[in-house]
């Protein structure tokens, strides 16, 4: 049997897309299983008064972390600059080169690096070289990026999971189940715009990772930002998941045209499933304590997830609506078993994802990570309720005559499971629940409470952490009109608990950089605190902002 020059043109198509994608696995770095590093310890250490300036500065770190370039600094007491050339990075530890001749005063030190699942780590601490001074003010950048982009970075989320929906339902149906008299030219289309989504996506991911690492808004990208992306585990899988796609292009074309041989079709799925392994490589899958384990779990997740909500779009849009009795009579057995696989890969493949990513009980209702993933929990709960109504029908042999009634399931599954996805989007940029119980830190994140309070003239940004009685820390950060850091020349606060009779209290404030403040408070009792911020920008301007801080 001789394969025709067209196909044997898509192959080699393929495998020019496949080169790609080994070439982006050669230059990968080999990376260390780590997730959300947070600083450990540091030397001299924080807060503490060394009798001669040190020629270095240490910086330990939980877990292995990368450069941010330009965004570690130690400031001298007049707000110069005592670091002096690159930090050094070995595995967990940093070190940063100081002038020993500083002068005599409280030094700020402040850093932002990357951990090995793509997410920034910033903060700051002061030392004193022979006895304390108003500490300075860091004139760089703010250590955050803009939440603009942070926002941004869920949506290209968001997207590259609705893409991978929308490509994998219409070639998987048309590959096996579509009727020959029904036109082809609507799933197609879908396919297309779905294989869209997830190039566009990714590319949006890989230009949203400079900012989203090095802070600052949509546009603050430079050649070394992308140099430094595209260096990481991070970029590497884009680019592989970019050749893929362009690999799967020309195979993906004659069978969303007709029905496909087996050799494509085997090829095709092979190119798809490595697909799937790039999202949980440039995530937390790859920094868990079992990351071979972690990244093929989520690979079956996703890719379980991306079958049947894509094959419940199939039904609800096309084949529900044009197929007749004796072909529904035919589909819709084939896809309630594939449904039920999908859904049992789904449940297993979460239930050893959430043990690995959650590890206790508690960490499951003390993080932001496991009450999102308890939420995630309750939506696919309904869904599966839906779903075995939908397949009482099938069973029954209703379905074929009755169409509208699983039309109708189909479309309440098809609603739920895009806030799932939603859910999902915004976990992937959340610290797993195993790392934000693990640390003293991260564990502060448990109880992390965080608002934006709005006046005419800026707003405030406010974290208080961990939001319990004993020790606080607060973090101010200000934003102007059009949403960018915001030069702040004077901040104040206090914190007042009326119920309890307790005066407002003055909470000391450090000034990090123009517009990000930072204070320890100790919180004596639980209750709603008042926390009352003022702001000034110029001699005559200034804005003041209250907000309500549960304390458990």
């Amino acid at each position: 049997m001789t394969v025709a020059p067209r196909r044997w043109a898509a192959r080699l198509a393929a495998a020019a897309g496949l080169l790609v994608t080994v070439v982006a696995l050669l230059i990968a770095p080999a990376t260390s299983a780590s997730a959300h590093a947070v600083l450990e310890s540091s030397s001299p250490a924080a807060s503490s008064i060394v009798p001669s300036g040190p020629s270095e500065v240490v910086l330990t770190f939980s877990e292995g972390v990368r450069k941010v370039p330009g965004k570690i600094r130690v400031i001298a007491p007049d707000g110069s600059r005592a670091d002096r050339g690159e930090p050094s990075f070995s595995s967990t530890v940093v070190t940063i080169p100081v002038d020993p001749a500083g002068a005599r005063g409280t030094y700020l030190v402040s850093f932002r690096v990357i951990s090995a699942d793509s997410h920034p780590v910033s903060g700051a601490f002061t030392y004193s070289v022979g006895a304390p001074s108003t500490p300075p003010v860091d004139s760089g950048t703010d250590s955050r990026a803009n939440p603009v982009v942070e926002t941004a970075v869920k949506v290209a989320r968001f997207l590259g999971y609705t893409g991978l929906v929308l490509l994998v339902g219409p070639a998987l149906v048309l590959a096996a189940l579509w009727p020959r008299r029904l036109s082809r030219r609507g799933p197609t289309r879908l396919a297309w715009t779905g294989l869209g989504l997830v190039a566009v996506a990714t590319l949006a991911d890989l230009w949203l990772q400079v900012p989203y690492t090095a802070g600052g808004g949509l546009f603050d990208v430079t050649g070394e930002g992308f140099g430094t992306v595209f260096g990481s585990a991070f970029g590497a899988a884009h680019l592989v998941r970019l050749g893929l796609l362009a690999a799967s292009v020309f195979l993906l074309r004659p069978l969303l045209a007709r029905p496909a041989g087996r050799a494509d079709a085997i090829i095709l799925a092979v190119l798809g499933g490595a697909a799937l392994l790039t999202w949980p490589l440039a995530g937390h899958a790859a920094a868990s304590p079992a990351p071979a384990v972690s990244v093929v779990v989520d690979a079956v997740h996703l890719g379980s997830m991306a079958v049947w909500l894509g094959g419940l779009l199939m039904l609800a849009v096309f084949l529900l609506r044009q197929a007749d009795e004796r072909e529904l009579g035919a589909i819709l057995p084939i896809w309630s078993r594939w449904a039920a696989l999908a859904v049992s890969a789904l449940l297993l493949a979460g239930t050893v994802q959430a043990l690995i990513e959650v590890a206790t009980l508690q960490a499951l209702f003390d993080t932001t990570y496991g009450r999102l993933l308890l939420a995630k929990i309750a939506l696919f709960a309904l869904v599966i309720a839906v779903a075995a109504y939908s397949r009482h029908l099938v069973r029954s042999r209703v379905a074929a005559q009755r169409p509208v009634p699983v039309r109708r399931a189909v479309l309440v599954e098809l609603v739920v499971t895009v806030v799932v996805l939603a859910v999902s989007a915004t976990l992937v940029q959340t610290t797993p629940a195993r790392t934000a119980a693990a640390t003293p830190s991260a564990g502060a994140e448990a109880g992390l409470f965080s608002t934006r309070l709005s006046s005419p003239l800026l707003t405030v940004e406010v974290e208080v952490s961990p939001a319990e009685r004993g020790n606080n820390s607060v973090h101010l950060y200000a934003y102007g009109t059009d949403n960018q850091p915001l030069l702040v020349a004077e901040w104040k606060a206090t914190v007042a608990l009326p119920s309890a009779g307790i005066e407002p209290i003055e909470v000391p404030l450090l000034r990090l950089t123009d517009s990000h403040a930072y204070g320890d408070i100790s919180l004596p009792t639980a209750g709603e605190w008042q926390l009352k911020i003022t702001a000034r920008t110029t001699d005559i301007d200034q804005a003041t902002v209250t907000a309500t801080v549960p304390i458990r």
